[in-house]
């Protein structure tokens, strides 16, 4: 049985390292690509996007390059609805979908006024303020410290204009709900009990909304409990990926 290789799109403002745990699992047994996106981490140009669907293109432009003819595709908040849009992009090279603390809807009018003056007080005030204001919601107050640690250095290293790019392109983004009814490849939608940006109504509408998905929810985590619960989200995630390698 071959291992389909996993792809894992970070969110926002993270970079690839927020897949850390993931990464450290599952690269002894199959591929794992973990790219930091457009104008995030160490990625190459480190120019920010300047439309939402741009992160799709590059995604399928790196795995040509890799030669990944197949995989199993993996986001967490903004990489979740960058996954969909890969759906939308690519669909025959995907045979598996994982949707974390997400949700596929596009924005009110409220929630892109909010975007915007988010990523007008990111270019104004740096991301210190902001990422300290939203630690302990990105990850629930009772996270480690170490955790709390990773989350605030990826948010503080992020740069200002990158940042500020991705939330105005995700104020743009397409509506993905009537996708989700077209997926035809085995969907894993997780999500924290306590998260309070993508909460688990959220997810339950997904998984309502996939022909063919399982929903997962992590009790003592937040927005991320890839980091937060990463033993317990790693054997979800390695059973979800045994079944599409089964199937595949």
């Amino acid at each position: 049985m071959t291992a389909i290789p996993l792809v894992l799109v970070h969110g926002h403002p993270f970079d690839h390292t927020m897949w850390r745990p993931q990464i450290e699992a599952f690269s002894a047994s199959r591929r794992v690509v973990a790219p930091d996106l457009r104008g995030y981490g160490t990625a190459v140009p480190p120019a920010p996007v300047e439309r939402f669907e741009r992160f799709a293109e590059d995604i399928e432009a790196l795995l040509d390059e890799l030669d990944v003819t197949a995989c199993v595709l993996a986001g967490l908040s903004m990489g979740g609805q960058i996954v969909m849009d890969c759906y939308r992009h690519f669909p025959e090279r995907i045979r598996g979908l994982v949707l974390a603390d997400t949700f596929p809807a596009a924005d009110t009018p409220e929630g892109a006024r909010v975007r915007h003056a988010t990523a007008d007080r990111l270019l104004r005030e740096g991301m210190r303020g902001y990422a300290d204001e939203v630690l302990e919601k990105m990850v629930a107050p009772y996270a480690s410290p170490e955790v709390k640690a990773h989350v605030h250095g990826m948010m503080t290293a992020t740069r200002p204009e990158s940042a500020a790019a991705a939330l105005r392109a995700r104020a743009a983004r397409p509506d993905h709900r009537e996708l989700l009814t077209r997926v035809t490849v085995p969907a894993l939608v997780a999500v924290g009990a306590d998260d309070t940006y993508t909460p688990v109504a959220d997810a339950q509408a997904m998984h309502a909304a996939l022909p063919d998905s399982e929903l997962h929810v992590f009790e003592g985590a937040a927005h991320l409990p890839n980091l937060e619960r990463a033993g317990e989200f790693n054997t979800v995630l390695g059973e979800f990926l045994a079944k599409v390698d089964a199937r595949s």
